[in-house]
Parts: structure tokens; C-alpha cells; sequence
């Protein structure tokens, strides 16, 4: 007996859909373009120049993720701060280097595709990449029946920037006993963290609707990642910069010293800046001991600066031109790795 012929949509997996879902993604990577771009969605590689006026040109990539705040943003329906995480995890990373961030591509995989859905996701990658300066030049939608549960997807970024050779930012080179670091304010835990915040909330109870500091506790953690290459901009090639740190899982305790020298440590005053409401939220709740609050969230602080000491009025007085408030949090001294906070 013949059988009914199947389709790949009958399999799960619907190529009209995500033919549909490109022709949105390609006006969404329109508005990100740079002059550099060749040819972007929809090709077989997308092609971009490197900007004129390098001598020595030097590629700089990054690839990271969402972490289990996309669990929080599936679950609340809202996924569009998403994007905007997933681009500033890659770009954040990548300016560290001091490198220029040039462009951006994205890999959406899902079980069954929500054009919707992905289309919102995508157009935070975009509004992420005008953020940061650059182009929005491919990706990969992948459409995987029986991976993922209902309603579910998955997001990983890619960005790559360039430096000038001799201009590229390496703390473990140029830093110094004596140089101070300079404090730019998170919005909140960023993207990192969660599955130790959403502990905290399960082990509560919380509704997302409660109110914290005057907003609702989904508002707090579902804020997007700030975006820091303007903060960046401001001061590289104007100012000394010893070294960057983009402060993610760990918190200033494991990131800053992946930028210090061999002999070098950090000291660290956390009373230096004022603590978003949400991670006193978390301490109490938790409860969360001030060690791990540390070791786990940023605490407020999303990027160092290590600058020299005679640069510090310069730099402050650049920042707060580009929008920051910045504050001097601590300095690098001499003597064993790691960071020493002070009471």
C-alpha cells in the first residue's frame, strides 16, 4: 500500500517561513551598515572591506552567548533586550582589545520557527549593532524539530573588530603598580549570573511584577547589557589607555586580573559607586554572602578603565562628554594577582 509522501514541513521545518524571516532580517541588517560592507544576508559569506587609514591592520573576534537569561526573557515573553545582550557579550569582549568593532553575525536555532519571535530577537541584534557602531552582515536560522522544547531557542554571537597593530590594548604589557581603574555603571546583572539569580527568585517565590526599588523586578533583570564602544571610543587614541576589562560571570574578582601584569593585584572599593537596588535584592533574598555577590554579578560596575594616574582628570572629564558617569574605584599595586576589596 502506497504511502502519503512526506515534506519537510511535514518533518517540522517550514523553508517558507524562514525564507519570510530572511526578507525581514535583511531590511533589519540595512539599517546597521557600514560603507565597508560588500555583500551581506542572504549570499553564501558576506564580504566587508577593512576601513581605510590602517597601517597595520589586526582582526579581533569574539563569540559568546545569553546565558540562562534567555530562559527569563522566553518565559516573559520578552526577547527583543535579548538581542541587545547577544551583541554587546561579543563586542564588549572585543573592545578590551581596543579593537574597532566592525561587524556582527548571529546564530538563532529554535525547534519550531516563530517568525514573530525570531524577527523581535533580531531586530535587538540590530538596534545592538547601531549601539556598537557595526554592521549586521549575516547569520543562521536553524530550524531543529525534537531540539528544543516549545517555544524555546537558543542565541550565539560572532563579532569581529580591528586594531592597528601597535595600537592594540594588552593590560599584561602596559599596566602598572600605580595606575588607577576607572568604573563605568552596568544597567543591572547584564548577562551573567542568572542561574544563580533565577535560583534566588524560585527560592522566593517573586512574581515579576514586584516592585524593587520602584520597578518591577522583571523590568531589573531583564534589562539589555550596556553597549560601551562610545565610552571606548572617547578616550582610545586620545588618552594612555593601559588596559580594559569587560566585567561579566565572575565579576570584577575574575575578570580585572585576566588584564594585570605578573606581580601586579587590584585594590578595589566597592563603597566607590553607588550598588543598583537589584543586587542588594539579590543578597537579601538569596541569601547571597558578599563574597559570592563579587565573584558571580558585576555589581554595578560593567567596564574598567586602567589608566595612568596623570591621565585621570582627562579621562573622567572624556567620559562624562560621552554620556558616563564615571568613578574611580580603585588602583593596581604590587604584589600577589587577584583583587583586594576594602571594607
Amino acid at each position: 500500500m502506497s504511502q502519503t509522501p512526506l515534506s519537510y514541513r511535514d518533518a517540522g521545518v517550514d523553508i517558507d517561513a524562514a525564507d519570510d524571516l530572511v526578507k525581514d532580517i535583511k531590511q533589519l541588517a540595512a539599517t546597521t551598515q557600514r560603507p565597508e560592507v560588500m555583500g551581506g544576508v542572504g549570499g553564501f559569506g558576506a564580504l566587508m572591506r577593512l576601513p581605510s587609514g590602517y597601517r597595520d591592520p589586526v582582526l579581533v573576534s569574539g563569540t559568546d552567548g545569553v546565558g540562562t537569561k534567555l530562559r527569563l526573557g522566553i518565559d516573559q515573553g520578552r526577547v527583543r533586550g535579548l538581542g541587545i545582550d547577544l551583541v554587546a557579550m561579543c563586542v564588549n569582549d572585543i573592545l578590551c582589545c581596543g579593537a574597532e568593532p566592525l561587524f556582527f553575525l548571529d546564530y538563532y536555532a529554535t525547534g519550531k520557527l516563530d517568525p514573530a519571535t525570531a524577527a523581535e530577537v533580531i531586530a535587538g541584534i540590530a538596534d545592538g549593532c547601531r549601539q556598537a557602531g557595526c554592521a549586521l552582515i549575516g547569520g543562521e536560522t536553524a530550524e531543529m524539530p525534537g531540539m528544543y522544547g516549545s517555544g524555546d531557542f537558543d542565541l550565539a554571537g560572532f563579532a569581529v573588530g580591528v586594531a592597528e597593530a601597535d595600537a592594540i590594548v594588552d593590560g599584561r604589557r602596559n599596566v602598572q603598580a600605580g595606575d588607577v581603574l576607572v568604573g563605568l555603571a552596568s544597567s543591572g546583572l547584564h548577562s551573567n549570573g542568572f542561574s544563580l539569580a533565577r535560583a534566588v527568585v524560585a527560592r522566593q517565590g517573586a512574581d515579576m511584577d514586584e516592585e524593587v526599588d520602584g520597578h518591577a523586578l522583571g523590568d531589573l533583570l531583564l534589562a539589555p547589557t550596556r553597549i560601551y564602544a562610545p565610552a571606548v571610543k572617547a578616550l582610545l587614541g586620545q588618552l594612555p589607555v593601559h588596559a580594559m576589562a569587560h566585567i561579566t560571570g565572575g565579576g570584577i574578582t575574575e575578570n580585572l586580573p585576566r588584564v594585570l601584569p605578573e606581580g601586579c593585584g587590584a585594590e578595589v572599593d566597592p563603597n566607590t559607586w553607588q550598588r543598583p537596588a537589584i543586587f542588594d535584592w539579590l543578597a537579601d533574598k538569596g541569601p547571597v554572602t558578599p563574597e559570592e555577590m563579587l565573584r558571580t554579578f558585576n555589581c554595578g560596575i560593567g567596564f574598567v578603565f586602567a589608566l595612568p594616574a596623570d591621565s585621570l582628570d582627562d579621562a573622567l572629564q572624556r567620559l562624562r562628554d560621552a554620556g558616563e558617569a564615571p568613578c574611580v574605584i580603585g588602583k593596581v599595586v604590587e604584589g600577589e594577582a587577584g583583587v583586594r576589596y576594602s571594607a
